[in-house]
C-alpha cells in the first residue's frame, strides 16, 4: 500500500501596499518637518527645566525687591510641577525624533522594516497625545464642575 501525505494548497497570499514616488517624496518630507520639531520640543524642555531650576533664585529676588506676587507660592513644588512639564513634553519630542529618523531610513534605502518601525512611533506619538488630551478634558470637566458646585454654595 502507499502513503498519501495530505498536502494543502498554498494559499498564502503576500497583502502588499504600494509605496509611490509621489507617497515616499511625502515621507521625506514629513520626515525632515518632524525632525525640526523634535529637535525644538528637546530645547523647549532643556528651557524649562532650566527655568524649573532657576525659580526659586528668580522668586527670592522678586521677593527681597517687594514685588513677587507669588509670596506664597512653595517654589520647589513649582520648580517640580515645571520639571515633570518638561518630562512630559520630551516623550512625544522622543518619539518625532525616531519617526523622523526611521522615516528617512526607510525612504532612501527602500526598507521595509524601517518604514515598519516609523509608523510604530508615529503610533505612539498620536496616541500620547490623544491620551494626553482625554485626560485634560477630564480635568477640565471636574475643574468646571467644581467651579459651578462651588459658585452655587457661594450664593446660597
Amino acid at each position: 500500500m502507499e502513503e498519501f501525505e495530505e498536502t494543502k494548497p498554498d494559499h498564502t497570499e503576500v497583502e502588499t501596499l504600494i509605496v509611490t514616488e509621489d507617497i515616499r517624496s511625502y515621507i521625506y518630507e514629513t520626515a525632515k518637518w518632524a525632525k525640526f520639531l523634535s529637535v525644538m520640543g528637546f530645547i523647549f524642555c532643556v528651557l524649562i527645566i532650566l527655568l524649573a531650576l532657576s525659580l526659586p533664585a528668580i522668586l527670592a529676588a522678586m521677593t527681597a525687591m517687594g514685588k513677587n506676587p507669588m509670596m506664597g507660592v512653595a517654589t520647589g513644588a513649582l520648580s517640580v510641577v515645571y520639571i515633570l512639564f518638561a518630562l512630559l513634553y520630551f516623550y512625544p519630542s522622543l518619539m518625532l525624533f525616531k519617526y523622523a529618523n526611521s522615516a528617512k531610513k526607510a525612504v532612501l534605502f527602500l526598507d521595509q522594516e524601517s518604514l515598519a518601525e516609523a509608523m510604530s512611533k508615529m503610533k505612539s506619538f498620536f496616541k500620547f497625545w490623544g491620551i494626553l488630551t482625554i485626560v485634560m478634558l477630564g480635568l477640565y470637566s471636574v475643574i468646571l464642575l467644581l467651579s459651578v458646585v462651588t459658585a452655587i454654595g457661594a450664593a446660597s
